[in-house]
């Protein structure tokens, strides 16, 4: 597990990491999700970087928790990682001696490279947006043999949207093992996603709780897109499936045999198929509040609205 590795991150319910590894082409707002639509058309949003705390959809609802006159803005300047005696100006020294809530940034580009993993605590955002920062070569999130991203013990009310993911075995668990019945609470929205290329599986997987899996892209998969056991819920919704060459074209997998998958305006590409469930019910979640409610787009929508996924080249003077 990732959580048995010295290379990783290890993440908190209600963080926001925001476009902080690498960097993507840009692209022009036509045909954005509703989440960069919220933020990216505004040429003051350096000046406004709270202003996304308020973009964001799904189970996580609004982040205003993570805004406000109690946080405290904190700027990296310095890209060295000492474990033992965080120095002020370091990414460590805001995750470890700030108290609160925290709203990092980082003054110029920089490669970080962290001697041990970092606890990324509630309440905190990092925003690396208008600079190239990347947390690589140490502790990262790039290039592991187990997954990228892990959500467990209990966690829920977590939205995992706008990410790149590639070169991947193992790239999403929802949910710690078959013993954990907590995470049977466990509500998770993925939207707005770039799968691929050369993802093998968990995209995600998920035990016990419920996904909501909307506007996502997969270029093709090894072992499965969608997996889950321990009777888990997912509803794949306008998400564009393309299946990869051979013949594994099935998305889903389910080692209880008595999962939960639904597949609603889904589009399949190259020969895929999705296995579903005859559970009904899952059609009238997942039962979003106001504050997390958002239009699904169109499956054959989600190449835009994917394009950006990732980290994003921010000019200086004008939109994102």
């Amino acid at each position: 597990m990732a959580l048995k590795r010295a290379c990783c991150l290890l993440w908190a319910i209600s963080i926001a990491i925001l476009t902080i590894l690498g960097r993507t082409k840009a692209h022009k707002p036509i045909n954005m999700n509703v989440i960069d639509r919220c933020w990216r058309t505004n040429p003051s949003w350096r000046r406004n970087r709270h202003q996304l705390a308020t973009c964001s959809v799904g189970y996580s609802g609004k982040m205003t928790n993570n805004i406000g006159r109690a946080v405290t803005n904190y700027k990296v300047t310095d890209p060295s990682d000492d474990p033992l005696n965080p120095r002020p100006g370091t990414l460590r020294h805001a995750m470890t001696s700030v108290r609160g809530k925290v709203w990092v940034t980082f003054a110029r580009d920089m490669s970080i490279k962290l001697a041990r993993p970092l606890l990324v605590s509630s309440y905190t955002t990092l925003d690396g947006r208008g600079v190239d920062v990347h947390i690589a070569h140490g502790a990262c999130l790039y290039l592991q043999r187990d997954g990228l991203i892990d959500v467990t013990r209990g966690s829920t009310g977590i939205t995992i949207s706008n990410n790149r993911f590639k070169l991947q075995n193992k790239v999403m668990l929802l949910g710690h093992d078959d013993g954990f019945r907590r995470d049977k609470s466990m509500r998770v929205t993925v939207a707005f996603n770039h799968f691929g290329p050369h993802c093998q599986q968990r995209m995600p997987r998920l035990r016990f709780g419920y996904a909501h899996v909307v506007n996502n892209l997969y270029l093709g998969w090894g072992q499965y897109a969608l997996g889950g056991s321990m009777n888990p819920g997912i509803k794949s919704q306008a998400n564009l499936f393309i299946a990869p060459q051979g013949d594994n074209k099935e998305i889903t997998w389910d080692s209880s045999a008595n999962g939960r998958f639904k597949s609603i305006n889904d589009v399949l590409e190259n020969g895929a198929s999705f296995k579903e469930s005859a559970d009904k019910g899952l059609t009238m979640r997942p039962n979003y509040r106001p504050d997390q409610n958002f239009e699904v787009a169109d499956g054959r929508m989600v190449r835009a609205l994917t394009s950006s996924a990732g980290a994003l080249i921010c000019p200086r003077i004008s939109t994102c």
